[in-house]
């Protein structure tokens, strides 16, 4: 399960990861937690009309990576909160959906390494993310209204943290870094210029694949918190 704060963050982050591995045999599904309303230039612009027009340009990026599906919170875009109603609902989405790994973005990381300032729903959606795997999702007496109405507690035994200045992990993505690509492209109201998209994305790739010696890699703060009983992906 990937969880994002904003329709293409998702792209943007770990979308080479999942395509490896719903590839490979795995079943991906994506929560966004905002609509992305505030996604524009235009303060004319109906913010209706633009989460519309993004959720639909989210499915379609969906569609190419191959997840199983896709949730919207319709959470406030630019003022998420790590609260206990957005926790309630991703553990809702971790129960119902029971994955094994989640991918969520580093919560840490308010400045970038090489400059740049985080996205605060991005740190909000990346706590509310690992408050809900760690303890909420597993412990019944969290949210007892979910167990109650049928949802078990579900174990999450890693984390994948992306966007993070400290990874220890990379995923090889060269198989799918076209398919990154195209489904970045499918965001159309987001790409400002579309006719360098590939080479940026490429770019950013490589410099991740040159520590592991692939041409493309994605890079990951990986938290185990249960060993795997067998081992999966990696």
């Amino acid at each position: 399960m990937v969880i994002a704060a904003h329709p293409d963050d998702a792209e943007f982050g770990p979308a080479g990861t999942a395509a490896t591995w719903i590839d490979a045999g795995s079943v991906g599904w994506l929560v966004c937690c905002t609509s992305g309303d505030q996604g524009g230039e235009d303060p004319d612009a109906d913010p209706l009309v633009l989460a519309a027009l993004r959720e639909d340009e989210q499915r379609a990026a969906a569609a190419i990576i191959g997840y199983a599906g896709v949730t919207f919170l319709h959470g406030p875009d630019g003022a998420l909160a790590n609260d206990l109603a957005l926790r309630e609902q991703l553990v809702r989405e971790i129960r119902t959906f029971r994955p094994d790994a989640v991918l969520a973005t580093d919560p840490e990381t308010l400045f970038y390494r090489d400059g740049g300032i985080n996205h605060t729903d991005h740190r909000a959606a990346g706590m509310a993310a690992v408050d809900a795997v760690y303890p909420a999702a597993r412990n019944p007496m969290s949210f007892p209204a979910l167990a109650r109405s049928g949802l078990a507690p579900q174990v999450v035994r890693r984390i994948y943290l992306f966007w993070t200045d400290k990874p220890n992990a990379r995923v090889d993505i060269s198989g799918a870094i076209d398919r990154k690509i195209l489904a970045l492209a499918a965001h159309a109201s987001q790409i400002h210029e579309p006719e360098r998209l590939g080479e940026r994305i490429r770019a950013w790739a490589a410099d991740e694949g040159e520590p592991i010696g692939v041409g493309a890699a994605e890079a990951f703060r990986v938290i185990v918190i249960d060993e795997d009983e067998s081992e999966g992906p990696g």
